[in-house]
C-alpha cells in the first residue's frame, strides 16, 4: 500500500515511542481478543524479556507520558474512556500508509532494531505470513522508497543484508549507520573462523530456536493478558468501593 503524496504523514520517533507502538501492533495481531490495550498491559508488553531489544523497565507513568506524546503526533488514540478502564490503539495503517504485512515488518524493526532480512522474515512471520524471502525483499525495497526502511549493508551485498526502519531521528540514524559500518568492516577483517560464524549467523536461527522464541512469546502474551485482567478487576473493585 503506497501513497502518491511525497510528504510523509509520519514523523521520527524516539526509542520509547517505537517500543510502545511495536507492542500495540504486536498484540493487535497476536492477541486481538485483548486489544486495544490498557496502560497496565502496555507496561507488561514493553518490558517482556522475549522479542525485545533492548529489554526495558518502564512503569505506568512512563507509558502514560509516551502515549500522550504519541497521541499528539497522531499515532495512537484512546478508546473506552469514561467509566471504564482506558485503552489504547494505534493508528499506524493511516499514519504510515502501510499494508498488514508491511506493518508487521515495521513492528519487528521497532521492537528489535536492525536485523538481517532472514531474521526479519522469521520474526515478522509470527504476526503475518511471509512465505518467501524474495517476497520480503521486494516489500523492503518498496518501504525503502518511502523512507520507512533503510538498508545498512554495503550496496550490492546479497547475503546477510541488514535493514532498519526509517523512523529514527536523523542524529540517531546516523549513529546507527556508522555503528553498523564499523561492525561490517570489522567482520570483513576477521579471521576465517570468525567470518564463517558471521556468515552462519546471517542465515538466521535454526528451526528449534524459532519454536522456542514462539513459545516464549506465547508465555509473555498470557502474562500480559493475566496482568491486564488483574488490573481491570482491581480498578472495578475500587470503583465499587469493595
Amino acid at each position: 500500500m503506497s501513497t502518491t503524496d511525497s510528504t510523509p504523514s509520519w514523523v521520527p520517533l524516539d526509542a520509547r515511542e517505537r517500543r510502545v507502538l511495536g507492542v500495540l501492533v504486536e498484540k493487535a495481531k497476536t492477541t486481538p481478543e485483548y486489544y486495544p490495550l490498557t496502560v497496565a498491559a502496555l507496561v507488561t508488553g514493553c518490558n517482556q524479556k522475549s522479542n525485545r531489544d533492548p529489554v526495558t523497565n518502564y512503569d505506568q507513568d512512563d507509558i502514560e507520558e509516551i502515549l500522550h506524546g504519541l497521541r499528539r503526533k497522531g499515532a495512537v488514540i484512546q478508546v473506552e474512556a469514561g467509566g471504564r478502564v482506558p485503552r489504547w490503539r494505534h493508528t499506524l495503517y493511516d499514519w504510515l500508509k502501510v499494508s498488514k504485512v508491511e506493518l508487521a515488518v515495521m513492528a519487528e524493526l521497532f521492537l528489535r532494531g536492525p536485523q538481517t532480512e532472514v531474521e526479519l522474515r522469521t520474526r515478522a512471520h509470527r504476526m503475518e505470513p511471509i512465505e518467501e524471502l524474495s517476497t520480503l525483499q521486494a516489500m523492503l525495497q518498496d518501504l525503502a522508497s518511502r523512507n520507512l526502511v533503510v538498508h545498512l549493508s554495503p550496496p550490492g551485498q546479497k547475503r546477510g543484508v541488514i535493514v532498519a526502519h526509517g523512523l529514527y531521528p536523523p542524529t540517531e540514524l546516523e549513529k546507527i549507520r556508522q555503528a553498523w559500518a564499523n561492525r561490517i568492516n570489522a567482520d570483513d577483517e576477521a579471521p576465517l573462523p570468525r567470518a564463517a560464524a558471521v556468515a552462519a549467523a546471517a542465515q538466521g536461527p535454526p528451526p528449534w530456536a524459532q519454536e522456542i522464541s514462539l513459545l516464549r512469546s506465547e508465555l509473555e502474551t498470557l502474562r500480559t493478558a493475566l496482568h491486564a485482567t488483574q488490573e481491570e478487576i482491581k480498578q472495578l473493585k475500587d470503583a465499587l468501593g469493595a
